[in-house]
């Protein structure tokens, strides 16, 4: 059994370095887990809200150490302070609709019949986490699943190993019993076993379509219900009657924040004829103002990708479709693209989806921007895709931004935003983005089963 090895973008150098556990040590892992799990749902559900909020305070107070690593294991800039915002407000929200989503709902209260619906915790939540955001999308499944009752155990990205160990020791020190939530450091095969073994309630995955097609095949024939987050290509279209100027900083900050690596980060535009000159030469402006570099540097506001590799097919995404005929507005020599992970930013234009970069996910700093005369062409070249995480609509109307929401093939409908989470509305998808909800009440449907009581009295 080899090292698991995290490679910095920063330097190349190895960061980090975990052995995987044996299987032997993996199923201990979840035997301890299915142990603790009825004691953990016995507590109030007052005292396990308490705990996992007790354990996101534990996690702030790490946020100098934790906002350096971020940088060390998969590049962003330390000027944007890592993912507490959002990790706070999504606690915060699951947290407050507890109790009216779990309490059981009572259809006859009578001295003949008490008949309600209950939910239940699933036992073991297994949470395999992805490098990007790496908090945030561990924190959309393990608060609810904490907190509805349930065990967890967490495998972290290669790429962030030192995410779930930084979690699991906030949560630790919180007061979280350490069986409650495990972090586990696993290879492919012994994960694929474990899940193949029926070992886990509910399995979460946030990765490529082949990693979930992998996850898919592992669970067939368990029954184990899956929430899978996939590939992402994500539209934008600016509608004639658009704000252009907010739409411009809102789009190519979609585009570019976080070096493009967003899960719902905006990878295509479409925009209507008549602003279509405008709008490029306006982020054409906003992009070029972007510094490339060192992302420990506090004026640095693109950091590398998190591996070169990654670079590497978004620069083969970006050649094959020059070669083809599409436009590079942006010198790249202006940039400290140095060939590996620094990738200087790229818009291209005269695009169209025969390139792979208007059709794939590309997952990096890079978007392909075309004219469209209307919004029948929009919303055909929109649904043109395997994807469907979200869609970005700019309009000044409600009423026309729900009529195109309600044609276009996505899970969220965004009018004049993009790139973000609400918690309060489900993060799902459609086609190869995957399947499951994850945020709102529905997150606690994921984490929970129904049950049925039918209590009659003689």
């Amino acid at each position: 059994m080899k090292p698991i090895q995290l490679i910095s973008p920063v330097d190349g150098r190895v960061y980090a370095e975990r052995m995987p556990l044996s299987p032997e040590a993996a199923d201990a892992v979840v035997a301890r887990a299915r142990a603790a799990q009825k004691a953990w749902a016995a507590r109030p559900l007052d005292d396990r809200i308490a705990l996992v909020k007790a354990g996101v305070a534990k996690l702030n107070a790490m946020s100098d150490v934790v906002v350096e690593e971020l940088a060390w294991q998969m590049g962003r800039p330390t000027r944007y302070g890592g993912e507490f915002g959002g990790v706070n407000a999504r606690t915060d929200y699951m947290a407050s609709i507890a109790a009216k989503t779990l309490a059981p709902e009572m259809v006859e209260d009578s001295d003949q019949f008490r008949r309600y619906l209950a939910r239940e915790p699933v036992g073991v939540v297994f949470i395999i986490a992805p490098w990007n955001y790496p908090y945030l999308t561990t924190i959309n499944t393990l608060v609810p699943a904490l907190i509805a009752g349930n065990t967890v155990v967490l495998k972290h990205a290669s790429q962030t190993l030192l995410v779930g160990e930084r979690l699991a020791e906030a949560f630790h020190a919180a007061g979280v019993p350490e069986d409650v939530f495990q972090n586990v450091v696993l290879d492919h095969p012994t994960t694929e076993r474990l899940i193949a073994n029926r070992s886990f309630g509910f399995v979460n995955f946030t990765g490529s379509v082949g990693g979930g097609q992998a996850i898919e095949r592992a669970a067939a024939g368990t029954f184990t219900p899956l929430g899978l987050e996939l590939g992402g290509k994500d539209p934008g279209y600016v509608r004639e009657d658009a704000n252009l100027d907010v739409a411009v900083d809102v789009l190519m900050d979609a585009a570019m924040y976080n070096a493009g690596q967003c899960c719902c980060g905006i990878e295509r535009i479409y925009v209507h004829e008549k602003l279509f000159d405008s709008f490029v030469e306006k982020s054409v402006a906003w992009v070029g103002q972007l510094k490339l570099g060192n992302p420990f540097d506090a004026s640095t506001t693109l950091g590398p990708m998190a591996h070169k590799r990654f670079a590497q097919v978004v620069r083969d995404q970006t050649a094959e479709a020059i070669a083809k005929g599409a436009k590079p507005l942006l010198d790249p020599k202006k940039f400290a693209d140095d060939g590996g992970a620094y990738l200087a930013p790229q818009i291209l234009v005269n695009v169209d989806h025969s390139m792979r970069v208007m059709k794939e996910e590309s997952f990096g700093p890079v978007v392909g921007i075309m004219p469209v005369k209307n919004d029948e062409e929009a919303i055909r070249l929109m649904n043109d895709s395997p994807y469907g995480l979200t869609a970005s609509i700019w309009t000044e109307d409600y009423d026309t931004a729900a009529r195109i929401g309600a044609q276009i093939e996505t899970g969220t409908v965004f009018m004049n935003r993009a790139d973000y989470l609400d918690p309060a509305l489900t993060w799902t998808g459609v086609k190869d983005t995957g399947r499951g909800t994850s945020l709102s009440y529905l997150g606690y449907h994921s984490v929970t089963r129904p049950k049925s009581y039918h209590l009659k009295k003689v």
